[in-house]
């Protein structure tokens, strides 16, 4: 289940503010990097840490590629302990989650409670719907709008709007989903964000699931730390269900922020 094919490479915002690959030959064999997990593992604590101001960033982010048939991910840690410890507090402080009827989901027909603590945000007007419930955006937090921005510095995408789960130890999880409502915008990736425990984010092929599968393909795990951030490109969401299973073992909580770029309809295209 852990296998996958990993590529390193530096990335910055170019002056547009469209990510971008460094300057070299471009080519697939001239982005790899031969250095192992360990080593690579180093290079991402080390350079995770982000300013808070609007300054260029003197080393661009070492980012891991994550690919399989139809999925294609980046990651990297973004902050480093001490950021990611400020940010976790200030969001035990300043999320406030859904209760009643806004704190379930309908599954075939019948509503349940989810098993975790849910809340949304972003800018005016925004909405999202998923599961049978429709979620209006509360307006930004000041910890969510730095985390936001931070994403859109190491990035070059710009996020509207965020979901945020909070698993209170391994009991709480998420079941196989996939993040493709029509209100996302297909072109701006996914980006997961994760403070506290590490808990796996398991992907498995829509058709490689189930007893009677039609085909027979390895899932993806990816173990989320304190302080990283996935980009789920397209098409992931277009071929692969994500789940963060059940973890008997883990005691301590972690929250999942997923930032997306939402589409404002108007009442016509409705």
């Amino acid at each position: 289940m852990d296998t996958f094919v990993t590529r390193t490479w530096k990335r910055k915002l170019d002056p547009t503010g469209v990510k971008g690959k460094d300057a070299g030959s471009g080519s697939e064999q001239g982005e790899r990097n031969t250095e192992d997990e360990g080593g690579l593992e180093k290079r991402l604590q080390s350079c995770s840490g982000l300013v808070e101001d609007d300054t260029e960033f003197t080393e661009p982010l070492p980012w891991k590629k994550i690919e399989a048939e139809g999925l294609d991910c980046d990651y990297t840690l973004l902050f480093h302990r001490l950021q990611a410890d400020s940010h976790f507090q200030q969001l035990e402080k300043e999320v406030e989650y859904f209760s009643g009827d806004l704190a379930k989901v309908q599954v075939f027909g019948k509503f349940h409670n989810i098993p975790r603590k849910q809340a949304t945000y972003g800018d005016p007007g925004l909405n999202y719907s998923f599961s049978g419930v429709k979620l209006m955006a509360r307006p930004w937090t000041p910890v969510l709008e730095i985390i936001r921005d931070q994403i859109t510095k190491a990035t070059g995408h710009t996020f509207n709007f965020v979901l945020v789960n909070r698993y209170k130890d391994g009991n709480d999880h998420i079941g196989e989903h996939q993040d493709d409502e029509r209100e996302l915008d297909p072109t701006c990736p996914i980006a997961a964000v994760s403070f506290g425990v590490v808990r796996d984010l398991v992907f498995r092929h829509q058709e490689a699931r189930g007893k009677n599968a039609a085909r027979k393909i390895e899932p993806v795990k990816v173990a989320l730390q304190h302080g990283s951030l996935l980009l789920m490109n397209w098409p992931t969401n277009v071929n692969w269900y994500h789940s963060l299973p059940v973890r008997k073992k883990v005691l301590t909580p972690r929250i999942s922020l997923t930032f997306r770029r939402v589409i404002k309809r108007h009442k016509s295209q409705k």
